[in-house]
């Protein structure tokens, strides 16, 4: 195997830190010993096609330059190869580089594909399509989409964006009816969402939102009953304060593989990392234990 690194960028990647040429980055990478080849895509499916003509190349790494959608576009091509992913968080959020310790910096970042480590991480699916952080049912998919158009119809910028749809679609705070089928437990609930994790989230206190590991081989369920805007809001506030677990009208649960089922099948937007999706129901979750290989700083934990 060669001591290259294939380096496939998003072109239109959200954070500020995006470098304007592939130049700033073969730099970036010759400076720790590893010659990079760099592509730069502008679509989903363009980086899904350099990550597939990657694999065909004797690289060490196959190194996603992006956010968290293009970090799942070129790790879905990955997922069961012995190829390893390397990380470069040039989005705007970079939840997945943030709960495996990748700096946000890029030099430090390439550093760490040159000098750090692989482990194996899980994944999760949802008929047949896999995220590596979240898929989301119900108010987020309506307020990514919302948001979307706001961005191509006013050319605004994504956080402005992305409040508007919010509180858009909260005016009409839709309600979800699903049955549940969480590892064999029936749950059938009126929600107005269904969130479900690739291993656990810490859903209170100031770390909300992160991961303390990621290969645990299991998925993580939490869904609010019939919850009106204000019940919604009394809940994040008890999120706050540790109380969450607490409350009695949300679940949060652990489970291998998860069904949810319509009164019907229908079609939903389900939302994997970020982008949306219109999926048929049921929907199937499951998780694929160790399925990825990502290089992670030397001071993360090393695999037994």
């Amino acid at each position: 195997m060669s001591n290259g690194v294939e380096v496939i960028i998003n072109a239109s990647a959200g954070g500020e830190s995006a470098p304007e040429d592939a130049g700033a980055l073969e730099r970036a990478f010759a400076a720790c010993g590893l010659e990079a080849r760099v592509a730069q895509a502008h679509d989903g499916e363009e980086l899904k096609e350099f990550a597939w003509l990657a694999l065909e190349r004797d690289a060490r790494a196959v190194v996603a330059g992006g956010g968290d959608g293009t970090v799942n576009a070129v790790a879905s091509q990955l997922v069961g190869t012995r190829r390893a992913l390397g990380i470069l968080p040039l989005g705007t959020l970079n939840h997945f580089a943030k709960d495996l310790h990748i700096p946000l910096e890029l030099a430090d970042a390439a550093r760490v594909v040159c000098e750090g480590h692989e482990v194996s991480v899980d994944v999760g699916e949802v008929n047949g399509q896999i995220f590596l952080n979240n898929s989301g049912l119900g108010l987020y998919p309506h307020i990514v989409r919302r948001r979307e158009k706001l961005q191509e119809r006013l050319g605004s910028g994504k956080w402005p964006a992305f409040f508007r749809a919010a509180l858009s679609v909260l005016r009409r705070y839709p309600f979800l009816s699903v049955r549940l089928n969480v590892d064999g437990q029936e749950i059938v609930r009126k929600t107005p969402f269904v969130f479900i994790g690739n291993n656990e989230y810490e859903m209170e206190s100031l770390d909300i939102g992160a991961r303390r590991c990621l290969d645990a081989g299991h998925l993580s369920l939490y869904v609010t009953h019939r919850t009106g805007r204000l019940g919604l809001l009394w809940l994040a506030l008890r999120a706050l304060f540790g109380r969450l677990r607490q409350a009695k009208d949300f679940d949060a649960l652990c489970a291998k593989e998860i069904r949810v089922e319509t009164r019907r099948p229908r079609r939903l937007p389900v939302a994997t990392d970020g982008e949306v999706t219109l999926m048929t129901t049921p929907l199937h979750y499951r998780v694929r234990p160790g399925a990825l290989r990502v290089i992670v700083p030397e001071d993360v934990n090393r695999e037994p």
